[in-house]
């Protein structure tokens, strides 16, 4: 009975704060509702037993992702009024576009039927005594280390293509040049005038 009702909350309040991030006219109060959601989503995941998921969903998205979108869209001056005139002009698309998706959701779920070996083909659960961390990276690091590998690979080169497309070297900046710091000497860093008294370094 506990566990129904914290579910039942969970689900609400997840639904509700969903609903609130795409009505909500504050992009700032859009991501507050946002993370709301995600904790209310990590604890469903609590209730089924997915601790880990649970962790990982607060820790990078709310931690992490979210964090960074709410700093971005407090610190940069955003005209709401111009992105509003501009969203009227493509309403009928993004209309067009949503029955589309509607549709698709509607065509999935109505034609959507369950496998009859589904049930006893299914994976049997790790041992009670074993969490589900462990037998999730046990499952990773074996069965699939390659492929994990690989997509960590693939994750590090778009980091490296967004700063190679984002980094611009200016003229009008001064940077710093390691080689040369590294070879000045005494004779080139250090200059040694000689002051007269009561007058200053022209």
């Amino acid at each position: 009975m506990l566990s129904a009702l914290f579910f039942y909350l969970f689900a609400f309040v997840l639904i509700a704060s969903a609903l609130m991030v795409v009505s909500a006219k504050n992009p700032v109060h859009a991501v507050l509702f946002l993370i709301l959601a995600f904790f209310n989503a990590a604890g469903l995941f609590i209730l089924l037993g997915a601790e880990f998921l649970a962790m990982i969903l607060v820790v990078v998205y709310v931690g992490a992702v979210m964090v960074l979108f709410l700093f971005v869209v407090m610190m940069l001056d955003v005209s709401f009024a111009e992105l509003r005139s501009g969203a009227v002009k493509v309403l009928p698309i993004g209309l067009l576009v949503g029955f589309i998706f509607l549709f698709e959701l509607l065509f999935v779920v109505g034609a959507w039927v369950a496998a009859p070996k589904l049930v006893s083909d299914a994976p049997m659960p790790p041992p009670s005594e074993v969490s589900n961390t462990r037998a999730l990276g046990e499952l990773l690091y074996t069965d699939y280390v390659y492929l994990f590998q690989a997509a960590g690979l693939i994750l590090l080169v778009a980091m490296i293509g967004a700063i190679v497309l984002t980094l611009h070297h200016r003229r009008d900046v001064k940077r710093q040049n390691i080689s040369d710091q590294v070879a000045r000497n005494p004779e080139t860093a250090i200059e040694v005038v000689k002051v007269e008294s009561g007058r200053g370094l022209q």
